[in-house]
């Protein structure tokens, strides 16, 4: 049995460092550092993500899901008049092992009441450049990126139109599927590899199919999500929302959800009601992003692989 670490002792001390160099970033800044249970009543709803679920234990009423984010919790806390916070936090996902991936990883995740879109994407490279040093820092709209790279408008063509460019393009064999779905294989196999050398890249407005837990605006005669995606030479780092504030809205994305589970064979997922309570309360008008630790500390210290800078990976845990 192969007892060591993951990770050699220069990657541990490295992790400690950023973890040093990050709370001090939010100190100077006087952002409340804050905790919430990693076991939750309820999983996320979201298709994509499988959180892991504990069944049994004398003093659970029920299953308990392990966080795939602390996003529901630090919610509440915002409803309840925190101000801005952030969180280092464990989370948790099945079936995401490889790689870039760990079903057990570290996020950060910070909220700004107050704060729109360019504001946090400032903030986030303020603390990525303070992490990882000076680079080249880019802004697109999705929109721009397809049609720059692509020569096609992700928001206008047809499910049919962008089926045919993935076909043109890359080999996905009997693969069907809705919309989002070529999107996404657009993304990953022609747009994302791109990146590579570019630093920092931002890409914000998504579609409003891919608006998750962001609001949703009108601009340039279409509906798109809020929300935005920080790429550093092609890896993918954060994920940030200006934040839907509308428990109603909320609900129905919740329901949808489900819905596509269904549609999928997935099993449901039962809605958080703590947080839509919350929200029906008042969530103040507020940004939010979760940014990787892990990958952060790929990037700083050149691994290729995120087995390299955990104490120990899934497999020895």
């Amino acid at each position: 049995m192969n007892w060591r670490p993951s990770a050699d002792l220069s990657a541990l001390g490295a992790r400690a460092a950023l973890l040093q160099e990050i709370r001090a970033f939010f100190a100077d800044r006087q952002i409340l550092e804050v905790e919430t249970p990693l076991l939750c009543s309820s999983g996320v709803t979201d298709p994509a993500i499988e959180p892991l679920l504990v069944e049994r234990g004398d003093s659970l009423t029920g299953p308990r899901y392990l966080q795939s984010s602390p996003e529901y919790a630090m919610k509440r806390l915002l409803a309840a008049g925190s101000g801005p916070i952030f969180q280092l936090a464990r989370a948790f996902r099945d079936g995401e092992a490889g790689a870039r991936h760990n079903p057990e990883f570290t996020l950060l995740e910070w909220y700004r009441p107050g704060f729109d879109l360019p504001q946090l994407m400032a903030e986030v490279t303020e603390l990525v450049t303070l992490c990882l040093g000076d680079m080249p820092c880019h802004r697109r709209s999705y929109r721009d990126w397809f049609v720059a790279l692509l020569g096609i408008d992700p928001m206008l063509a047809t499910v049919a139109e962008l089926e045919h460019l993935a076909r043109s393009e890359l080999d996905p064999g009997m693969m069907s599927g809705d919309r989002d779905l070529w999107l996404d294989l657009l993304v990953s196999h022609l747009l994302q590899p791109r990146l590579a050398e570019l630093g920092m890249c931002f890409v914000y407005d998504y579609p409003e199919s891919q608006a998750a837990l962001s609001r949703v605006d009108s601009v340039d005669g279409v509906v798109v999500g809020r929300r935005f995606e920080l790429y550093v030479n092609g890896l993918e780092l954060a994920n940030g929302y200006h934040e839907l504030v509308d428990a109603g809205e909320q609900r129905r994305r919740f329901e949808l959800d489900n819905l596509r589970r269904r549609e999928y064979g997935l099993s449901e997922r039962p809605l958080d009601e703590y947080l839509l309570a919350a929200m029906a309360h008042g969530l103040p008008d507020c940004s939010g992003v979760a940014l990787g630790i892990d990958r952060l500390l790929m990037l700083l210290t050149g691994a290729a692989d995120i087995r390299d800078v955990l104490a120990f990976d899934w497999h020895r845990s």
